[in-house]
């Protein structure tokens, strides 16, 4: 039996109870977690923003040391540090294998369909996103595990399995930022503030940060951001008048909705790039003239995953942290425990704070919880 945060039903609260875990079967290891971060993927789950079966534990960001592994998996021990990998590829289908771009792989989210563990009761549990990893351990498949590279505190590593891949991905493979741009951040959170650090680390020459709280400022700036504003209806033509009236080269839009992404959009220059990193509700929906479209010779895309490859990427933030580019504790402004997951989802929808981290014990590098979310 391990601890859990079991979501019952979708817009239900979180119940930390005893769930019974398998040992690991063919393909699958076993993880215990030294630490999981609270990712607004988590709340869109729990609240039915995105789809996924339930009862489920949730906690897709996540790092640990393996218990065990199933009879046919090999590369992986006993004590091994890892990193939890919420999209895994499965190398076939024709985004993987024909186009080489893996975080579109079709089969990504395949585990989070498959029941994985069984309540004390003996009803079925689901995997939130494949991983559960708001849990004391989770067992998932021996293709969802990276190994940690060497240098890296296990309890931030939990940060490389989202915010800190999809940040910096998304500077550097999505909107591709050249040293010298001007580079506009819109959210800062945990991928907001992973973004700020990965756009310096790009080179940026002026670096805006927006949120929609001026508490936000401090972090930003100690994150890389050159300026800071708190969102308006004006926030726009502030960037360009921060740009020599052209506007930011690169506008990245990390909160998911229409109303940001449109003003991201806005607010590049001719030519500019804008890419959106949050996920929104599809209901969510935003106009732009054909005209402009036409005049402004703007580009607009999505970025899953920050279009990262783990495996190929994850080695690469390794070595910017032992560094010291990469500061993934700079992200986290709250060490929790399960308990206190509910208080992190409030802390995010009231636009409070960068990353909560649910620190779980025994790891040896990991402060104390409960520090608030």
């Amino acid at each position: 039996m391990v601890r859990a945060a079991v979501l019952p039903a979708v817009g239900a609260p979180l119940e930390v109870t005893e769930i019974d875990l398998p040992e690991p079967a063919a393909g699958q290891v076993r993880v215990r977690l030294a630490a999981a971060g609270v990712c607004h993927s988590d709340l869109s789950l729990s609240d039915g923003t995105l789809r996924q079966p339930v009862p489920a534990v949730l906690g897709h960001e996540g790092a640990g040391t393996v218990v065990s592994a199933g009879p046919d998996v090999t590369g992986f021990a006993p004590g091994d540090r890892v990193v939890l990998n919420w999209a895994p590829s499965c190398g076939r289908c024709h985004f993987c294998a024909a186009l080489g771009e893996p975080w579109l792989c079709e089969n990504a989210g395949a585990g989070a369909a498959v029941p994985y563990a069984r309540t004390t009761a003996g009803g079925e549990l689901y995997p939130g996103l494949g991983v559960a990893a708001f849990a004391e351990e989770t067992v998932v498949p021996a293709h969802a595990v990276l190994p940690l590279p060497g240098g890296v505190p296990l309890t931030d590593a939990a940060l490389l399995g989202c915010a800190a891949l999809t940040g910096y991905g998304a500077v550097h493979h999505s909107a591709r930022v050249r040293s010298g741009e001007a580079v506009a951040v819109f959210g800062v959170g945990g991928v907001g503030l992973a973004t700020l650090q990965a756009a310096r680390i790009a080179g940026a020459g002026r670096i805006v940060a927006v949120d929609v709280t001026p508490e936000k400022e401090e972090l930003a700036r100690a994150a890389g951001a050159t300026d800071y504003l708190v969102a308006s209806e004006t926030t726009a033509r502030e960037i360009r008048a921060l740009t020599g009236g052209h506007g930011a080269d690169v506008a990245i839009e990390c909160a998911g909705r229409a109303a940001v992404i449109r003003t991201a959009w806005g607010s590049t220059r001719r030519g500019g790039r804008t890419t959106v990193v949050g996920i929104g509700r599809k209901d969510d929906r935003f106009s732009l003239s054909a005209l402009e479209v036409f005049h402004f010779a703007r580009t607009l895309t999505g970025c899953v995953y920050g279009d990262c490859d783990p495996a190929r990427d994850l080695p690469l933030l390794a070595g910017h942290v032992r560094e010291g580019r990469l500061d993934l504790g700079a992200l986290v402004t709250g060490r929790i425990t399960l308990e206190e997951i509910p208080a992190a989802f409030e802390a995010m929808v009231a636009g409070r704070g960068g990353r909560s981290l649910v620190v779980f014990g025994g790891d040896g590098d990991a402060p104390a919880p409960g520090t608030g979310a």
